[in-house]
């Protein structure tokens, strides 16, 4: 076939694929019909088989150069599918997040023992002897406590730039705790001991003096939300400074390499609620809002996470195996 005859052929289609190809670039490809779309493609496939016949016999014709610009416009509208980035987000969020907190539960589940551990006992010794609340809360917070007054209630009088504080300062504590595993996990340890020392005392003597409940109403919205991001920073911070001191098979440089991917992933992915939780915290939380209301968010957040993080990403055909089974089983029995 020459040039002439082909272009004599087939020169009606390539020009109809033309058409198609530079609506659905104006409009998308919703601007096509079903019935246009199909012809889109079949379109497609004739040119490209087209290029591949005229690049065999005459490749260095004007019509080869033409039929290659025309595919070349129509591919991305065939094989379009999501931007990679969003793929790979959306790959992450559904199973790589939960999937490395599960793997990494011991250490946030230590991390968690440590805050809320000397978080409780330090609300029992200052429920015992009050006193004690010198040694870690500084004299300024303790008047404001004895006094009744409120103070997180300020915020209500600027939320949008307290939402942003309270995120940095919780981003801050997240860090730390994350980094502290760098130094052999101890100043892991530090931060999770003095934020919960902190948080302890602070509601043990609030409790001593009969103003617990406002406090309690005020956190209850974020704090689920963001206490568990703090333990998750906790634990990868926990998980460098054991790859440091127990590298196991892998000298210590690999160990903590492996350790810093699992928890860096551990991390960002947990960064969102911090998000989350700084914007109720600094909306929501001062807010004149009902206390049920603040209470149900506290709930519904903390049931939809451990949901998450505990069910995403797993692989239930085995578990629909196994359940088929113990019916076939019971059937037969």
């Amino acid at each position: 076939m020459t040039p002439d005859e082909l272009i004599a052929q087939r020169t009606t289609d390539w020009e109809r694929l033309t058409a198609l190809a530079h609506r659905a670039q104006r409009g998308r490809l919703g601007a096509l019909s079903e019935n246009e779309l199909i012809e889109l493609g079949q379109l497609y496939r004739a040119a490209t088989s087209d290029l591949a016949l005229a690049r065999r016999d005459f490749p260095r014709h004007n019509v080869t150069r033409y039929l290659n610009q025309l595919v070349g416009q129509a591919h991305p509208l065939i094989y379009r599918g999501e931007p990679l980035i969003a793929r790979r987000l959306g790959d992450f969020f559904a199973r790589e997040f939960p999937q490395t907190y599960r793997e990494l539960a011991p250490f946030i589940l230590t991390a968690a023992f440590l805050f809320f551990g000397f978080g409780i006992l330090a609300y029992q010794i200052v429920q015992i002897n009050p006193d004690a609340a010198n040694s870690v809360l500084s004299p300024g917070a303790i008047a404001q406590i004895q006094s009744g007054k409120q103070w997180w209630k300020e915020l209500n009088s600027m939320n949008e730039v307290g939402s942003a504080l309270i995120m940095t300062n919780n981003l801050r504590v997240a860090f730390f705790a994350f980094a502290g595993g760098m130094l052999l996990g101890l100043f892991t340890l530090y931060i999770l001991i003095i934020n919960g020392l902190h948080l302890g005392m602070v509601f043990g003597l609030l409790q001593f003096y009969g103003h617990a409940a406002p406090l309690a109403e005020f956190v209850i919205g974020h704090g689920v939300l963001e206490l568990s991001e703090i333990t998750m920073a906790g634990g990868s911070g926990l998980l460098l400074g054991y790859a440091v001191l127990q590298p196991g098979l892998l000298s210590r440089k690999d160990a903590l390499v492996v350790a810093a991917q699992k928890s860096i992933r551990l991390l960002l992915g947990s960064a969102p609620l911090l998000v989350i939780a700084g914007i109720i915290e600094g909306i929501i939380s001062p807010s004149d809002a009902p206390a049920s209301f603040k209470y149900a968010i506290g709930i519904a957040s903390g049931i939809l996470l451990y949901a998450y993080l505990f069910f995403a990403g797993r692989d239930y055909s085995q578990v629909a195996k196994k359940f088929r089974r113990m019916f076939v089983s019971w059937i037969v029995r």
